[in-house]
């Protein structure tokens, strides 16, 4: 490798310091001398958000020198094999022959390109410098096999399109304004998050035919390049049609097996355990996200149907192009994505399903604390019983009474008889306060 080449792209980055980067609602750690990984999928912002933490430390009074930001998915660095990683560490030193390595702030984006990287970055933080961020766009390699190469030494933030409080920042709206026309433009605007797309670039994007070749560009790499072209898939056509198969089936349990024998009957040949592995590798790349259904014992758990649900709604609408608006199944997953964003590592999600339905259930060990149901609106008798009935029946199995439904634009208490309250929450303020 040049370490010409290594110099400019590291000199190039100090000179556009500090980044042009809106806020995030998390930011990074500066100071945990820990390895920071930021996974997440591609194009959610992973990239600014360090970007972002790099502005933090120039406000600190850390010089532009003292930071190391190398990017490896620029084309001239693919070639890079691990054992010429230490030419970056060279680079750096040659520039900078009188700076402390142990002083240096070191951000590698999109690491993971380079097979073995993680031994280097240990080595990095255990001889050198214990200040490391590092991101990347594939789950396995910045969480199992990372956690087990570092051997505990990361801290893994993980990055996800915007929320909604993101969202109205990067459309420049008011959140905190009571004045009827903000709350109108506030209205609109969840409408457009909502059954649009919360990728940072497609939310800046104004042209809806050229937000959608974006999203289209997307799910392309997402499916040829981190799943088919990294785990060796060749059969194209049918994973194409197991991914639009789950993204049609988003807020419903999920059977493989009934994916597999539909391939089948089309004549289509595929190993039910292809179908099971693609399943799993299509979450390691974020593209979808599991709930298992709720239950006390784990082994039951793992045997229960899951459902799935998809990172970006304006993902899902760019590929199916669904001839009608689902509100509802969209709204439902806009809220999965702000439950999972906002979990806590001590917390757990799943649903339940007995005789009734109840789609969200929030759990602290054994404790479960929230139970929540969503639906677009809530003013149809049928729908509005069917919603209470799962919270009641829910809330009777676990013992939980902090009820919830949240729609598009109601506010209400529903009391029931026994004096347990289900709060009705319009889904714009519970995304902003939660």
């Amino acid at each position: 490798m040049d370490k010409r080449i290594i110099k400019g792209l590291i000199a190039l980055n100090q000179s556009q310091m500090p980044y042009k980067a809106i806020e995030r609602d998390e930011p990074l750690p500066l100071d945990r001398k820990k390895i920071i990984t930021v996974p997440g999928v591609r194009r959610c912002g992973k990239s600014y958000k360090m970007k972002i933490a790099v502005n933090a430390l120039l406000k600190k009074g850390i010089k532009a020198q003292q930071i190391l930001w190398l990017g490896f998915d620029d084309e001239r660095l693919l070639p890079m094999e691990v054992n010429e990683l230490d030419d970056v560490l060279n680079a750096y030193r040659e520039m900078y022959p009188d700076q402390q390595m142990s002083e240096v702030y070191m951000f590698f984006d999109e690491i993971q390109l380079i097979k073995g990287w993680e031994y280097f970055v240990l080595r990095v933080y255990k001889n050198y410098c214990q200040n490391i961020w590092i991101s990347g766009s594939n789950a396995t390699m910045l969480s199992t096999e990372l956690v087990s190469a570092l051997r505990g030494y990361p801290l893994e933030y993980k990055t996800y399109p915007l929320s909604f409080s993101e969202y109205c920042r990067f459309r420049n709206l008011m959140t905190d304004s009571w004045l009827e026309s903000d709350q109108t433009k506030l209205s609109f605007a969840f409408e457009a998050y909502n059954s649009g797309s919360a990728f940072p670039e497609v939310v800046l994007t104004e042209d809806f035919i050229e937000k959608t070749k974006i999203l289209q560009g997307y799910y392309d790499t997402m499916l040829l390049k981190d799943v088919a072209e990294h785990y060796g898939i060749s059969n194209l056509k049918v994973l194409r049609y197991l991914c639009k198969r789950m993204m049609g089936n988003v807020t419903k349990p999920t059977s493989i097996n009934s994916i597999y024998n539909d391939i089948k009957s089309q004549g289509l040949k595929v190993g039910k355990n292809d179908l099971y592995r693609w399943t799993d590798y299509l979450c390691d790349v974020f593209l979808f996200m599991r709930l298992p259904i709720f239950t006390e014992s784990l082994k039951e758990e793992m045997r229960g149907q899951e459902k799935y649900y998809v990172i970006d709604n304006g993902l899902r609408q760019a590929v199916l192009m669904p001839l009608s608006q689902d509100n509802g199944k969209l709204l439902e997953n806009t809220v999965f994505l702000h439950l999972t964003r906002c979990l806590k590592p001590f917390e757990h999600l799943t649903y339940y399903k007995g005789k009734k339905e109840c789609d969200f259930v929030v759990q602290q060990a054994d404790t479960v604390t929230k139970l929540i149901q969503v639906t677009w609106d809530i003013h149809e008798s049928e729908t509005r019983q069917r919603e209470i009935d799962g919270l009641i029946e829910a809330s009777d199995r676990t013992g939980c009474q902090n009820l919830s439904i949240i729609t598009s634009d109601t506010t209400e208490d529903i009391p029931l008889t026994d004096g347990r309250i289900i709060h009705v929450i319009p889904a714009p303020h519970w995304l902003l306060s939660t």
